[in-house]
């Protein structure tokens, strides 16, 4: 048995009928690299529950203490059940990209049972029309509370899943495990009257310790309830969210990036990616008629080094930047967004991309969910003040080396992100291999037509790209003659049927 911090604690505190903590982590699998070409669904059951061990908090609950006295505890699950927590499911026909995204928003809506291990993974099979991927794809969903995610240990997520090669061995028989009995409620409040006498001791240290950081949440907190000015406009994505969940997402070549970035000197491919988004969000919010004259700001994860510890691990900060929302040139736009990033005190301290991919090339999941838990504490423990920002990007380079689940190749990686009330759009964005994906999570009623905002993050990426490839220089097409103009073309014939597609087979 062990005791939540207070900042997991908040996250389940936090947690409201219309917004909750969880994160779910998307993956898409090419089977035709497993063994046999298939991978069935109990290959992946037995696949995790050996692993099971590797993450103790898989198998562990919330217990409360009696009247919220003290902080949770996380307890071992004497009823645990891997079969509830590891699902089979499909797409109805056709099995399309937009059925896949309503299946997976619904999926990451419903809040878990804290009663339960706070995380369930989905195995979906059925994606029979999607573009771009191989054909017989099946994908895992993985939903987890981010009360139960340990930065610290940030390979166990990703290494629940995934090797680094396709010729793994056969799951290893599960260890056996005995769970520890749950204390009485009288053991649990003289546990709490302990710790609230010593609270002070305790709390000593990290005061001194923390002291500029106490400072400026005073100052946010003055600032607040003295009415201050809000320092961006707000939109109709800064308001309360209702519990239904929008996703979608468009996937990117990563040289394309590079290429974009190039319009200004000194530019990032991330400040190529703040570009882009930025861009969409201003031609979505045009067609509403709803375009703030000021530019709109977001809130970006960053990863940072302690000045203290150069060589320690990164962990997690975030900067507000101003995306130029109210700049209808895009270069110009990436030429303000490159120069707020440059200038921030915080990115002067950032980890290299570079490095990033490196701290994140064994555990992309992890790098996402990290970053989603920054995101997330902000809202937990700000409740209902002043929005954070009028939406948040959070861009973790992924790794280039491919991944593999028991053989099947990974070949998509994004996330749904949570949202909360003061910001109710959230951009995820990830890199694997030679491809970029941008997502977007938002609340249903203040984003009811996600496609258009999709089409949207499309029709920026297309603009900067036509800046880097003028018309200029792209080959003229050849003039037809009169006569090839006159003649009737006749219609293509109607393409053959698809091969059925392969099935993750119970």
């Amino acid at each position: 048995m062990r005791q939540l911090s207070e900042h997991d604690a908040a996250y389940i505190y936090s947690d409201s009928a219309h917004a909750n903590s969880n994160v779910t982590l998307l993956h898409i699998y090419d089977q035709s690299t497993a063994p046999g070409g298939m991978v069935r669904f109990k290959q992946i059951l037995a696949h995790v529950e050996s692993r099971l061990g590797q993450l103790p908090v898989f198998r562990e609950k919330i217990l409360r203490v009696p009247l919220d006295l003290d902080y949770p505890y996380w307890i071992e699950d004497e009823n645990f059940d891997i079969e509830y927590h590891v699902r089979h499911i499909a797409l109805p026909k056709p099995g399309d990209w937009r059925q896949f995204c309503i299946q997976a928003s619904r999926i990451h809506a419903r809040p878990l049972d804290l009663q339960r291990p706070l995380w369930e993974m989905y195995v979906i099979e059925g994606l029979d029309s999607f573009l771009d991927l191989p054909v017989g794809s099946f994908a895992v969903l993985l939903k987890i509370h981010h009360a139960a995610i340990d930065v610290a240990h940030h390979n166990q997520i990703t290494a629940l899943l995934h090797d680094l090669s396709p010729d793994s061995s056969p799951p290893a028989p599960p260890v056996p495990w005995f769970p520890e009995s749950a204390p009485g409620n009288l053991g649990l409040l003289l546990r709490a009257g302990f710790n609230v006498a010593t609270f002070p001791l305790r709390m000593a240290q990290p005061l001194r310790r923390n002291w500029s950081t106490l400072q400026s949440a005073a100052k946010t907190f003055v600032g607040e309830f003295l009415g201050r000015a809000e320092e961006f406009p707000l939109t109709r994505f800064n308001s309360e969210v209702s519990p239904h969940r929008v996703f979608d997402t468009r996937r990117f070549a990563l040289k394309d990036f590079k290429a974009i970035r190039g319009l200004v000197p000194g530019a990032t491919v991330n400040d190529a990616v703040l570009a882009v988004c930025a861009g969409g969000l201003r031609r979505y919010l045009d067609l509403q008629g709803e375009l703030p004259d000021d530019s709109l700001v977001a809130a970006a994860p960053i990863a940072v080094r302690s000045a203290d510890e150069p060589g320690g691990e990164a962990s997690f900060s975030w900067v507000r930047v101003a995306l130029g929302t109210d700049l209808g040139d895009p270069v110009e736009r990436l030429a303000a967004i490159q120069a707020t990033t440059s200038s921030s005190a915080v990115m002067a301290q950032a980890v290299s991309a570079r490095e990033l991919t490196r701290l994140a090339q064994h555990a992309p999941s992890a790098a996402i969910a990290a970053t989603s838990k920054l995101l997330r504490s902000a809202s937990a423990l700000l409740g209902d003040w002043t929005p954070l920002a009028n939406c948040a990007i959070a861009n973790v380079p992924g790794p280039q080396a491919p991944l593999y689940l028991q053989g099947a190749r990974l070949s998509y990686l994004s996330a749904i992100m949570p949202v909360a009330d003061g910001m109710g759009l959230v951009f995820s964005v990830t890199s694997y291999g030679d491809m970029i994906v941008v997502s977007f999570t938002a609340c249903y009623e203040q984003l009811p037509d996600p496609e258009v905002l999709a089409q949207c993050l499309r029709e920026s990426f297309r603009e900067y790209l036509a800046r880097v490839r003028p018309a200029a220089r792209r080959r003229p097409r050849p003039a037809a003659s009169k006569a090839l103009r006159r003649v009737a073309v006749a219609p293509a014939p109607t393409p053959g049927r698809k091969a059925p597609a392969r099935r993750v087979v119970a």
